[in-house]
């Protein structure tokens, strides 16, 4: 055994005991545009993560919205106070154009995600998402806007 050997256990043991800095999971936001409305991100993983989002649409001159959508991260770029994740997804929306259901409309959507996520737990996000809304004859359109978060 050299008499490096337990300067280097030590070393090892203390770079596992270190903080790290924690990941937020939980990110509460608004998102302005189509749709607009109240904004949950949950992380589901390093990668991956849900939002859900409930508000109002213009689709129809006016409707409620919800939607739940799964977003997988395929990149990051990095700077030196934020980092810009690229986001797409897939999910599904339901848009009631009536009083109390009787114009409900489900639709599937894709969206796009750009954000910009600081080291303050403040994420600034961007999205245009295809969505094709089930209906007697089917219709595509494109929704987009942009949004904040507050990482918990």
């Amino acid at each position: 055994m050299s008499h490096r050997t337990p300067a280097l256990l030590v070393l090892s043991l203390a770079l596992l005991a270190a903080p790290r800095t924690s990941r937020a999971d939980v990110g509460l936001g608004l998102f302005l545009g189509q749709p607009t409305g109240i904004d949950l991100k949950l992380g589901l993983g390093p990668r991956t993560g849900l939002d859900i989002l409930g508000g109002v649409h213009d689709y129809n001159g006016g409707s409620d919205y919800f939607h739940v959508t799964y977003l997988v991260t395929l990149g990051v770029a990095h700077g030196d106070s934020v980092i810009v994740p690229f986001r797409l997804g897939i999910g599904g929306a339901l848009i009631d154009s009536g009083s109390f259901g009787d114009n409900l409309h489900v639709a599937a959507r894709a969206p796009l995600e750009v954000a910009l996520r600081f080291r303050a737990p403040i994420e600034i996000y961007g999205e245009i998402s295809a969505i094709l809304v089930f209906e007697h004859d089917p219709t595509i359109d494109l929704d987009g806007g942009i949004g904040f978060r507050v990482y918990f």
